[in-house]
């Protein structure tokens, strides 16, 4: 099998850079349209998806981990590729449902009410850092730095796992609220 690689150049960490902060930036601007666009009737199923994309990312994270401790490269590299598009179509389906869908308030009471905000808030907060993370150990990956990727990983993959496995939580803590 082809493996995929990029060039180890300062331009290329520049751009990771730049996409690390427009990347939160643009999505926090395009859930903030107060003004809905009409996409149809489909983009309701969407927090059913991205609810079992999170599954799936949470499952691929953790395989890829397995496969990499028993020194499983190639089957590392399928899992955490296919964590990353994962994690990309998930970013574009959260888009798209939130640009054409009001927010979905909590209806919980009681101790459920503190515990799904935690949830909420630690997985916002950590999901916009965690972008730099996994945008830079996938170039240290692609570029072949793979003692920088060893390092940054050691970060990413707890974040990343914290974001994903607290995505189903939320998601199955809101769900009953959908309408």
């Amino acid at each position: 099998m082809a493996s995929f690689s990029i060039q180890n150049d300062k331009k290329n960490e520049k751009l990771l850079n730049i996409l690390s902060i427009a990347i939160p930036v643009a999505v926090a601007l395009l859930i903030g349209v107060r003004q809905k666009i009409d996409l149809g009737a489909w983009t309701k199923t969407l927090p059913h998806v991205i609810g079992m994309l999170n599954t799936t990312t949470s499952i691929t994270l953790i395989l890829g981990f397995i496969f990499i401790k028993n020194k499983n490269i190639a089957g590392h590299r399928k899992m955490m590729g296919l964590s990353f598009v994962q994690g990309s179509l998930f970013l574009i389906l959260y888009i798209l449902y939130h640009v054409s869908n009001p927010s979905t308030p909590y209806g919980g009471e009681g101790v459920l009410r503190p515990i799904y905000y935690f949830f909420l808030l630690s997985h916002i907060i950590l999901s916009i850092g965690v972008v730099w993370f996994v945008l830079r150990a996938m170039y240290y990956a692609l570029s072949n730095q793979i003692e920088a990727h060893k390092k940054i990983v050691k970060w990413t993959f707890p974040l990343w796992l914290y974001v994903s496995v607290t995505g189903v939580i939320v998601y199955l803590m809101i769900a009953p609220y959908y309408q």
